[in-house]
């Protein structure tokens, strides 16, 4: 057994990774970054988290934190199981399935020169980390006496490092400005060394995902890095084919590899510090994003500062009456929630990888629609109201520069993922009152999405990832409007893609008919519905069917990341209208049951993430209260490495376990309404703003214990619910929610 898998086993049979080191002070202090960063999963087969111990503030426009890897698509920068560091890193990679952008690393040395990565990596032990979304510590080196200590502590756009050496006539500091070894496209970054200033700069125009997408002549992430200690020797470096070529006097390098490196004499215990900008304007907007963030070298105030922006934001939910372990899963989660999408403009400017240009105006990136839409843009709704309507009008600058709006941006068009789900996030938000962006733009952007077919749509078949430049927005739409479904030999993923067209269709149709367009909302509800096309009543499921209108002889044909039982119950926004396709109530409930009772249920995976509550529709809300302890519990969430059943998928797994906790869940997009469950915690408090004010929604479990799971009535302010539902203005109006718990199922616990 490797030494990894053994590590992780003593702390999966001994208890809790160490969270505190003395100093639980606060909130954030409760966060453990190292939740769901081991590559492996809660079994095998299955995917690790996918997250990274990144420092900096909430939704961060670079994110900085130990490098113990080379990063690709699916390898993230940071995995619990490597023991040596080999940079300290300004990342742009959102998640594990996807590529890195613009970044750059750094990394302290003594001895002799070693240029490389895997030559240049020190060892270390996770017994000598400290991990907090404001600050990370190590300690790196098997002999005391060589040793050097990293610390980490960054804002949104500038981070800074600080290395303590031990005594050394040759200490250095390694630049790497680009790594790019694998990429299938040759890029080539820039270095430079401003000696007199002691300043180093440069630029990496790399983005590993640049094949699925169009190409960005002007797409550069610059960067300075600033060093408080004059240096006594410095080069440049270019390895071609990993053979390092060291030009020991040159200032300047331009490479697909390549860096530079600084060195000085140190005495034991002395201090280096490095300060990082990064920008993908250029070199002067860095200098002026370091100037309001990182103004000095004061690394012990930037450290409090960042810390005291994450308290901030994490007690916009306070709990209490539980674990400290409980504590520490519930705010990772939320810490989860707080990374995605990214700022991506600078102080008034921004880049935009749609038109290749620099606009005036705010903006935001990396958003993982496929998953986030169904839970995480909903959470920002309580958590972060004041950037929903910018994260809106970001996706629309995108539509106006390039075209459509995006699926997956990373950070430009990626053609990853079914569904043109930006219209669910915008349908939603408008429902729920979030206006303050341009709304007939929005309708415009949306509507194209329903209408319009992407160019040469019945010549391809739309895979997943397909390289090119063409954006696919809704592939197989043409065979949607015309067959009432997407036809399996025409498109691939033809099932899923039907089943999430109706979907954003719905949201669409609810903002259509808020506007008055009544002919685009007949049009969007009627195909809404087209989900019921592919109901086969001989199998009892959504199959796929051909252009022809037959059957496809493989029941499992037309799905995406699952099968026939995981898009089965996937009409989110026609839950009626399931219903009734499927026999009634309790025929409907009997097919929820066989699909958990049968494991056929994957809490791993996003499309069945509303599953459990749907026992609320057929009157079996007892059902659903059952499975949210089931799947909040240790069988998903963890306070270890494995700690996240699945890819966190830039929060959105994290986001279904906030619900889960607080008591409600957003099964339908573009309405008001949230299924009830059962809250997990005795007390939460939501710390809201209301119509620009500032207000307070406490939720109470009376009576919740391990047994008592069950509840037996549910009071809003007093008035006994009728129904295990809550609307969102309900919610942002009211004070108290009050669940009465025990432990036995009440049957009766809601009558209307």
């Amino acid at each position: 057994m490797k030494l990894y898998k053994i590590i992780i086993l003593v702390y999966l049979v001994s208890g809790n990774l160490n969270t505190s080191w003395g100093q639980d002070t606060g909130t954030v202090d409760f966060v453990n970054p190292l939740i769901g960063t081991s590559t492996q999963g809660f079994m095998e087969g299955r995917d690790g988290g996918g997250t990274m111990p990144c420092v900096g503030t909430p939704f961060a426009m670079t994110n900085f934190l130990a490098q113990t890897r080379q990063n690709k698509i699916s390898r993230m920068p940071y995995a619990y199981e490597d023991n040596t560091i080999h940079g300290f890193m300004a990342t742009h990679q959102p998640t594990v399935w996807m590529g890195d952008y613009g970044y750059v690393s750094v990394m302290p040395q003594t001895g002799e020169l070693k240029l490389l990565p895997e030559e240049r990596a020190m060892s270390f032990s996770h017994e000598n980390e400290i991990v907090r979304p404001y600050y990370y510590a190590v300690d790196m080196g098997e002999k005391k006496s060589e040793s050097i200590k990293g610390e980490i502590t960054a804002s949104s756009r500038c981070g800074m490092f600080q290395f303590t050496f031990p005594q050394s006539e040759a200490s250095h500091i390694i630049i790497q400005g680009i790594n790019n070894s694998e990429n299938k496209k040759d890029f080539q970054g820039y270095v430079n060394i401003d000696y007199e200033n002691g300043e180093i700069t440069g630029y990496n125009p790399e983005r590993m995902s640049s094949h699925l997408g169009p190409k960005l002549n002007n797409f550069k992430g610059y960067f300075i890095i600033q060093i408080d200690k004059s240096f006594d020797s410095f080069g440049t470096w270019n390895s071609f084919r990993n053979e390092p070529q060291v030009k020991v006097e040159g200032t300047e390098q331009y490479g697909a590899r390549m860096g530079a490196y600084v060195s000085f004499k140190t005495v034991e215990g002395e201090k280096v510090k490095v300060r990082i900008a990064t920008s993908f304007i250029s070199i002067e907007q860095a200098r002026i994003n370091l100037s309001k963030e990182i103004s000095g070298w004061d690394f012990e105030k930037l450290k409090e500062t960042t810390r005291d922006i994450w308290e901030e934001n994490l007690n916009r939910i306070e709990v209490e009456g539980v674990s400290d372990d409980e504590k520490t899963i519930f705010y990772t989660a939320l810490f989860h929630t707080m990374l995605f999408p990214r700022e991506f403009s600078e102080y008034g400017k921004y880049y935009s990888p749609f038109d290749d240009k620099i606009h005036e105006g705010t903006s935001y990136n990396d958003y993982s629609l496929w998953d986030t839409f169904r839970a995480l843009h909903p959470l920002l709704h309580f958590t972060h109201p004041e950037r929903v309507s910018p994260m809106i009008q970001s996706l629309l600058q995108m539509y106006e520069e390039g075209g459509w709006m995006p699926k997956w941006p990373n950070p430009t068009y990626s053609n990853i993922m079914t569904g043109t789900h930006a219209d669910a996030v915008i349908g939603d938000a408008y429902v729920k009152g979030f206006r303050d962006y341009d709304i007939d733009l929005a309708y415009e952007a949306m509507r194209k999405n329903a209408m319009l077919p992407p160019p040469c749509d019945t010549e391809k078949h739309w895979g997943d990832r397909d390289e090119g430049t063409q954006y696919e927005a809704r592939g197989g739409l043409t065979y949607y409007h015309a067959l009432g479904y997407v036809a399996a030999d025409k498109t691939r993923e033809s099932v899923t893609r039907t089943v999430e067209f109706g979907i954003d269709d719905f949201a669409i149709a609810q903002v259509a008919k808020d506007l008055g367009k009544m002919d685009d909302y007949d049009r969007l509800m009627h195909n809404s519905k087209n989900y019921k096309n592919l109901f086969n009543p001989q199998t009892g499921f959504l199959n796929a069917k051909k252009f022809d209108g037959t059957w496809h002889e493989n029941e499992q044909e037309g799905f995406t990341e699952g099968g026939r039982w995981t898009y089965l119950f996937g009409a989110m926004h026609d839950i009626e209208g399931m219903i009734a396709l499927y026999g009634g109530k309790e025929k409907f409930a009997e097919k929820l049951n066989e699909n958990f009772e049968g494991r056929h249920y994957r809490h791993d995976n996003e499309p069945g993430h509303h599953y459990a509550y749907l026992f609320d529709y057929c009157g079996q809300p007892w059902k659903t209260q059952e499975l949210i302890r089931k799947h909040t519990s240790s069988e998903n969430f963890r306070n270890h490495p494995i700690g996240i059943n699945g890819n966190d998928d830039c929060g959105q797994m994290s986001a279904w376990y906030v619900f889960g906790v607080l008591g409600f869940y957003p099964v339908t997009p573009a309405t008001d309404v949230f299924a009830l469950g059962a809250p997990q915690f005795p007390e939460i408090t939501m710390n809201l703003v209301h119509n620009g004010k500032p207000k307070t929604f406490k939720i109470i479990a009376h009576g919740l214990s391990e047994r008592n799971m069950y509840v037996q009535s549910v009071k809003l302010d007093n008035t006994v619910l009728k129904t295990p539902f809550i609307s969102y203005s309900q919610i942002m109006e009211g004070n108290t929610l009050e669940f009465y718990m025990g432990r036995k199922p009440n049957k009766n616990a809601f009558s209307e």
